[in-house]
């Protein structure tokens, strides 16, 4: 056998066992005899009556922050979404108007966008509307307490905005009385729930774009063209 021949068949094995090596390693408790801790379950509850919003991790309440929510004429969607896309500093782009991030940028310093279409929890350059019903149905936050969520939540996060109090919303809040008749628990955190059956998707695409007040763009590695959204800011 060449030098050559062996060299390369001792290549070969070895990057062999290194695979093995590695799937066994994946298969492995830790050193410490103990298997890696789970992700945490984590789900934001915002309850629209109170006008706040909670951050739950594995059953614990971790925060809890004061919103602005969509006013009567634009209400924000009730129902059990998921984060969808996390941007900081978007561009705020709207018939030609271009507004890059700063002080002046309608969703202010960061975007989680919602899995329901146009919809999501941001920022905003009017502080006032903080804990009112305010906006074109997204969820706003005031710039600390949005710096300070974001990087606390990812994408498939799931999302619970709740139209009307109940007893959850009462005991994690705790504001105002709670209803006679129990509702339904809340959905469980582990699931990535789907936007509420509601209009056919062709409808709600159409009501979308006959309200549409603006896009968001990123730079560089992010780009949001699809974050067309009806009535957000």
């Amino acid at each position: 056998m060449t030098a050559r021949r062996r060299n390369t068949m001792a290549a070969m094995l070895a990057a062999v066992l290194a695979t093995q090596l590695a799937a066994e390693s994946a298969n492995q408790p830790a050193a410490n005899g103990q298997t890696p801790a789970a992700a945490p379950k984590r789900v934001i509850v915002v309850s629209l009556e109170d006008r706040k919003l909670a951050l739950v991790e594995d059953g614990q309440v971790k925060k809890v922050y004061t919103v602005a929510v969509g006013k009567p004429s634009t209400p924000s969607p009730a129902g059990t979404f998921s984060i969808a896309r996390r941007v900081m500093n978007p561009t705020y782009s709207h018939d030609g108007r271009i507004v890059p991030p700063g002080p002046s940028n309608p969703v202010g310093t960061r975007w989680m966008g919602l899995s329901i279409p146009g919809y999501g929890i941001h920022g905003t350059n009017v502080p006032s509307s903080i804990g009112k019903a305010a906006s074109h149905g997204c969820i706003r936050m005031a710039k600390k307490d949005l710096e300070e969520l974001y990087p606390m939540v990812e994408v498939g996060d799931t999302v619970e905005l709740i139209g009307q109090r109940n007893q959850e919303t009462a005991q994690l809040f705790g504001t105002g009385p709670m209803p006679a008749a129990p509702p339904a628990t809340l959905t469980a955190v582990a699931s990535v729930a789907q936007p509420p059956a509601a209009a056919p998707a062709a409808a709600l695409e159409a009501a979308n774009f006959a309200t549409l007040p603006g896009v968001f763009t990123a730079a560089a590695t992010v780009t949001l063209s699809s974050l067309i959204f009806a009535g957000s800011l």
